[in-house]
């Protein structure tokens, strides 16, 4: 027997943070989030996210154990000022019994239809800057810090419950050049000074704070055409300050600014945390905080996270001096392997952006839409 149960208490959501920890127990590719802030992003009083979206947690049980979890989700600016009808599900994991998906997705769908909500879509996270996609290539690949991992059946209870693909992202792998090439140089070189920008470098943490507002802001520009996009509230960028700023290391932050020093480009890589994560299995004590601080300053392979062009400058060559500035980066690191973040499969432009770095596709993940 399935019963699907309610998670309403501190309890209760620890159990439904912990249940990827057992169903993926000993996988090689999974890496586990920390679970103190998986409780705090999950937590309605202390994510911010909150003020503009709802959430219910439900368990599946099967014969009194936990069998699979997920999170139903509106936010409300894609709802009210968006004009989209979207249910949004996430956090799902479940065991391979189809069952249990259909049991999970029908409350999911029940709550979508008290809400006057036309489909649902998922697995999402809150907002686009969060995880999305279940996995549907890149099963053999370690997954990175911000991104989900599954089985592959997931993928396949979706489309035996009549379930379709909505949006598509790709990730690549590629080899780090041993150095720049005397062409890149040269084109990056006339680029800046063809438009006046100069590239701003940072010595510590508080040197960057001053412009992570700006560097949102032009994320917001950049990715306003996008299917899944959502403006990023000021308060997420607080939010998100306080989530991802340990892991930051200053000298891997790319800002290009013009004659009036505005922003116009910027790029954030970070060495890769998903070895580290792997061995602190989801606490910082005793001893996480040592594996992901050793991640910091002994590594091989970084992670491209986030990159945003101002779209007067799209098209026009800056990311020459980006690229170039990153390729310096890695050489002096001794990073000799890069990953890119999640990009939408038509995202053509985005994917463009490796080109020189011979990038191989080596994982894809989609999400799933329904009509309620």
């Amino acid at each position: 027997m399935i019963e699907i149960l309610t998670v309403d208490s501190k309890e209760d959501l620890k159990k439904f943070v912990m249940f990827p920890f057992e169903l993926y127990r000993n996988d090689p590719y999974w890496v586990p989030p920390m679970i103190a802030e998986e409780m705090e992003t999950l937590d309605r009083e202390k994510n911010p996210v909150f003020i503009n979206a709802d959430a219910e947690y439900f368990l599946a049980l099967k014969n009194g154990k936990i069998v699979g979890r997920i999170a139903v989700i509106i936010n409300r600016i894609e709802v009210t000022q968006q004009k989209k009808p979207k249910l949004r599900f996430g956090w799902f994991d479940v065991i391979d019994d189809l069952e249990v998906t259909r049991k999970l997705l029908d409350k999911a769908k029940e709550i979508g239809r008290k809400n006057n909500l036309e489909y649902m879509e998922g697995p999402v996270g809150f907002t686009n800057m969060e995880k999305a996609g279940v996995l549907t290539m890149g099963y053999d690949q370690r997954s990175t810090m911000i991104t989900w991992y599954h089985y592959p059946y997931f993928a396949e209870h979706f489309e035996a419950l009549g379930m379709k693909k909505q949006a598509t992202w790709v990730e690549f792998k590629m080899d780090i050049l041993p150095k720049s090439t005397d062409k890149v140089i040269k084109f990056s070189k006339l680029i800046a000074e063809r438009y006046n920008l100069s590239v701003l470098k940072f010595k510590n943490k508080n040197e960057i704070l001053p412009y992570v507002d700006r560097m949102f802001e032009l994320l917001n520009h950049t990715y306003s055409s996008l299917q899944t996009f959502v403006p990023i509230q000021p308060y997420q960028v607080d939010h998100y300050k306080e989530k991802y700023f340990k892991f930051i290391r200053p000298e891997y932050i790319t800002c290009v600014q013009d004659e009036n020093k505005e922003l116009v480009a910027f790029a954030i890589v970070m060495p890769s945390f998903s070895r580290a994560l792997q061995k602190a299995k989801g606490r910082l004590w005793p001893f996480g905080w040592f594996h992901i601080l050793k991640a910091q300053y002994i590594n091989d392979t970084a992670a491209f996270y986030l990159i945003g062009i101002h779209p007067e400058y799209q098209g026009k060559g800056v990311t020459a001096i980006v690229f170039q500035e990153i390729q310096n980066l890695f050489n002096r690191k001794g990073i000799v392997y890069g990953e890119t973040n999640p990009e939408l499969k038509e995202n053509t432009a985005v994917q463009r952006l490796w080109k020189d770095f011979n990038p191989v596709q080596h994982k894809e993940r989609s999400t799933y839409r329904i009509e309620l």
